[in-house]
């Protein structure tokens, strides 16, 4: 917003996004959010401080800036005097704001930066206050948000000021060893040093509405590539597209955003306790498959387009999900989703493969089959649900992996090993549950768990049906009779131990009644996670391998498809 006094005699400013005339106080009610188009107008620090911590609970660190000129630098004026001017016009000593506050009942170390201060540059001081302020949370056990607004390194301080990248992220790293919440709050505009550091490297990165974020400038881009941007290149939803922030936040939400993430987080930190009460039983009978259903009956029943998808059980199972983007190297797959939720009360995160039930819902999320950007995704959030201490809860609805060229060339079969590998061992309560189909490795990419659940018209296989057919068979159109050989359906799975329970569908099947199933899912899930919470992290990483080492050829040969296979599998993780 551009304004020609000084902030307390202003009473008209005018909107840079749409040019629009607005009374000064109706603008500050509205967060200095344009009401007109929605641009978000800058904040100095003191003003985000107010809006982000509770009232009166902010306490500024006691370190001061210290006063630095390493290098002597003098353009037009001596950089001290630079200095001097900035301190005078912003009254801060430097441009960050930093101190601990409470942010919707929580605890939380603030690392507030402004642009008004030398463009919010990056220096010895600034980074060494924020150093400070990670080392403070890191004492204090709690949270770290930063809220970032800079146009880079400071070139005043030379080299200097390029080592505060290393510096901050020293410090971060600190931080995520000890399992505490790092998040960044990008703000207009973001970038150079400080985008290339402690703005992108935390747990998770939220970007403001309209927020630019980026190494170099566009401006810097043009003049040495000559090329033509995108429309909106290096804005907050531009970013989002690509996979580099986790959500985008209108600022009169941004507040109860990050409590709803430092709530869960701090439930995470929480000594383990006994479970909440479940909202319902806290059992769930198990399916038993009619003997007389035809295996390619359940194939077709786990595709019915109205078969309820992972965002669909997110909203009725879950609450609360606050859902996490992008796999922050370069693309958000959407055909998987996932983030954190509650479950009976208790924060878990939540990663699914989604496909939709129009026919423009299915293309879009690729028929729920995943790029490498979408397993890269799911593997970003299982490592932040390890370092939260949440229970991780995956549901498995895909074909398979996409197939195709792009995917092959950024490494689709490397993603998925990636996956195996991390779920193997992940050191926290691990519940994977079929929903739809369970279509190859794209399935098992997200189904290395502890406890393995079906629903009753679900399938698993090593691949569909049609491609067993057009392999194995003289065409595809024995698709039906592969179906019965693979021994696909849940009842098969629990006779051979890869799935240790199935849970019912209301009749017909889940498409019927999408609420009833989601209570069932909901019971079924709860009920499996409860023993697994009070479970040693080493006992349940063991024990994990063991579930997946009686795979083996000489075990499978031992034990043939017996029905006390289950039974083993449900004694391994009690």
């Amino acid at each position: 917003m551009t304004t020609t006094a000084p902030r307390d005699e202003q009473l008209w400013s005018r909107c840079d996004g749409c040019a629009s005339l607005l009374y000064r106080k109706r603008l500050r009610r509205n967060l200095d959010v344009c009401p007109e188009c929605g641009s978000h107008a800058r904040l100095d620090a003191p003003d985000r401080v107010a809006q982000l911590a509770d009232p009166e609970s902010f306490v500024p660190l006691p370190d001061r800036a210290v006063r630095v000129d390493p290098i002597e630098f003098v353009d037009e004026l001596p950089y001290p005097h630079r200095l001097g001017a900035a301190r005078a016009a912003t009254g801060l000593d430097e441009a960050v704001l930093c101190g601990t506050a409470r942010l919707g009942g929580h605890p939380v170390a603030l690392a507030v930066m402004d642009f008004r201060f030398l463009g919010g540059s990056l220096g010895c001081a600034v980074g060494e206050l924020i150093t400070r302020t990670a080392e403070r949370a890191l004492a204090d056990g709690i949270p770290l948000v930063l809220v970032t607004a800079s146009g880079g390194a400071r070139m005043q301080e030379g080299a200097l000021s390029l080592m505060q990248m290393a510096t901050v992220s020293q410090a971060l790293a600190g931080m995520r060893e000890a399992g505490l919440l790092t998040v960044s709050v990008v703000t207009d505009p973001t970038y150079g040093g400080v985008a290339a550091s402690f703005a992108t490297n935390t747990d998770l990165v939220l970007a403001e509405s309209g927020a630019r974020l980026g190494f170099a400038g566009p401006r810097v881009i043009r003049q040495v590539t000559g090329a033509k941007l995108p429309e909106g290149f290096q804005t907050a939803e531009y970013l989002l597209r690509h996979g580099q922030v986790d959500m985008v936040v209108p600022r009169h939400a941004l507040r109860g955003r990050l409590a709803a993430l430092l709530a869960a987080a701090e439930a995470g930190r929480r000594a383990p306790e006994t479970p909440p009460a479940p909202r319902g039983p806290a059992t769930v009978p198990t399916a038993t498959a009619r003997p007389d259903r035809d295996p390619w009956e359940t194939v077709r029943t786990a595709r019915h387009p109205g078969r309820p998808t992972t965002l669909d059980y997110l909203e009725t199972a879950f609450d609360g999900f606050v859902e996490l983007h992008g796999d922050r190297l370069g693309a958000d797959c959407p055909a998987v989703v996932g983030g954190i939720a509650r479950l009976d009360g208790r924060p878990v995160m939540v990663i699914g493969h989604q496909k939709g039930h129009t026919t423009a819902e299915l293309v879009t999320r690729n028929f729920g089959m995943a790029s490498p950007a979408g397993h890269r995704k799911a593997l970003r959030l299982m490592r932040l649900a390890a370092r939260l201490r949440l229970p991780v809860v995956t549901l498995v609805d895909t074909p398979g992996a996409d197939p195709g060229v792009n995917a092959e060339q950024q490494g689709q079969a490397a993603a998925i090993a990636e996956n195996i590998l991390a779920l193997t061992v992940l050191p926290t309560p691990v519940v994977a549950v079929v929903t739809g189909e369970g279509g190859s490795g794209g399935a098992l990419a997200l189904a290395v768990a502890d406890r393995v659940l079906m629903l009753e018209h679900a399938v698993y296989s090593v691949i569909s049906p049609e491609g067993c057919a057009a392999i194995l068979w003289p065409d595809s159109s024995a698709a039906p009779q592969a179906a019965r050989a693979l021994r696909l359906t849940g009842a098969d799975l629990c006779r051979l131990g890869v799935v240790d329970e199935l849970v019912p569908e209301p009749r017909p099947a889940a498409h019927a009644d999408p609420g009833g199933a989601a209570e069932l899912l909901r019971r079924a899930v709860a009920a499996n996670l409860a023993p697994l919470l009070t479970v040693p992290p080493a006992t349940l990483v063991r024990r994990r391998r063991q579930r997946f080492r009686r795979f083996g050829a000489a075990r499978s040969a031992a034990a043939g498809p017996s029905p006390a296979a289950p039974a083993a599998g449900r004694a391994e993780v009690a």
